[in-house]
């Protein structure tokens, strides 16, 4: 699966997955696109990994992998097992990870629909849409 050429993840019981969707007090700072658990997920963007990190503070489980472009922007996959190691170059079209389960950490809250959550953060750090 090439990220770029998934389906959007749409809206389902816990919310939508688009740029700029409530997110109650705040905004989606993302794209939601559609994963099943042990996809491979793709860089839809040449760089270099710089960060494996955690989703959350209390599940060490979830994970993301950061690319960083040759403008300095910050491409960051969420829920995403890492197949690269930090300072590996990439290529569009590369894989760099399999994507988790996460419709599972949100199950005693509604229907979540699995997915690779996809963002984007300009030189400063401010996001900006995918």
């Amino acid at each position: 699966m090439i990220l770029i050429e998934a389906k959007e993840r749409g809206c389902d019981e816990m919310g939508c997955g688009h740029f700029g969707a409530s997110r109650g007090t705040r905004k989606h700072n993302g794209i939601d696109y559609c994963a099943s658990p042990g996809d491979n997920i793709c860089t839809n963007v040449a760089g270099s990994i710089t960060k494996l990190g955690y989703t959350y503070s209390d599940d060490l489980s979830y994970r993301y992998v950061e690319v960083t472009d040759s403008e300095k922007q910050r491409h960051r996959f969420f829920y995403v097992n890492p197949e690269v190691s930090l300072g590996d170059l990439v290529s569009r079209g590369d894989v760099i990870g399999t994507a988790q389960d996460i419709a599972i950490r949100y199950a005693h809250k509604g229907n979540m629909k699995n997915h690779v959550h996809y963002e984007m953060k300009d030189e400063s750090g401010k996001f900006i849409e995918p």
